[in-house]
């Protein structure tokens, strides 16, 4: 058995270096190209259905807002679905080498259109029961990287939170600690795995909130 082990983890992790190779060289191509924003609006047309016209996604979770998003991050999301490490079928079906996003100066010109799209629609935000706990333990553990007020850091890849609808957060919260989110790193799990039910929707309900005005576009979840 363990020669068999062996012999699969030399056959695998070599892949996985030249997967991973692959990835920064188109990142890089991408992020280096000259986004034709027009171009993206085009693109995006097709998106629309998921995402919606302003790029606010679904309040219940189901699709998330990437209006505003950071464009490194939207690249990195893109190229990680095309490899396997973000896992949504109708993603990986837009992003693979025959889809919509086929070419790396069209993943340009959607991040860059959808980077730019206002970040004032409506959110999906949570019952506001433990909004206190969630913001004590998202300065505590979270806000060194994705900061004070979950703007994110584009130059890191590190993702704005801010705003994003509270269901879907709690969502990526789960599927990083039950390892369905293989990009994200052990760190994430370790943070994430000792917070209750409870401390997880205060977390997310708090961050849906920040960032815009919840009593003009909140749309709570139904009781």
């Amino acid at each position: 058995m363990r020669i068999r082990l062996s012999v699969v983890l030399g056959t695998v992790m070599p892949l996985m270096a030249v997967g991973a190779t692959r990835e920064q060289s188109d990142f890089v191509q991408i992020m280096s190209a000259q986004a034709n924003v027009e171009h993206g609006a085009q693109l995006f047309q097709r998106c629309v259905e998921c995402h919606g016209a302003d790029g606010g996604g679904v309040t219940t979770g189901s699709v998330p807002r990437i209006a505003g998003q950071h464009k490194s991050v939207l690249v990195r999301q893109v190229l990680q679905f095309r490899g396997g490490k973000h896992w949504d079928m109708r993603m990986e079906g837009v992003a693979n080498n025959a889809g919509l996003l086929s070419s790396p100066q069209d993943i340009a010109d959607v991040a860059a259109y959808v980077n730019g799209l206002a970040r004032d629609g409506k959110r999906g935000i949570g019952r506001g029961e433990f909004l206190e706990q969630g913001q004590s333990i998202y300065q505590s553990n979270c806000a060194s990287c994705h900061g004070k007020e979950g703007e994110g850091d584009a130059l890191r890849e590190v993702p704005r939170l801010a705003g994003q609808h509270a269901a879907y957060l709690a969502r990526q919260i789960y599927d990083a600690v039950d390892a369905r989110r293989p990009a994200l790193a052990a760190s994430h799990r370790k943070r994430l795995a000792p917070l209750t039910f409870e401390e997880v929707q205060g977390v997310t309900d708090y961050l849906s909130r920040l960032g815009w005005n919840p009593e003009r576009m909140a749309e709570p979840p139904a009781h």
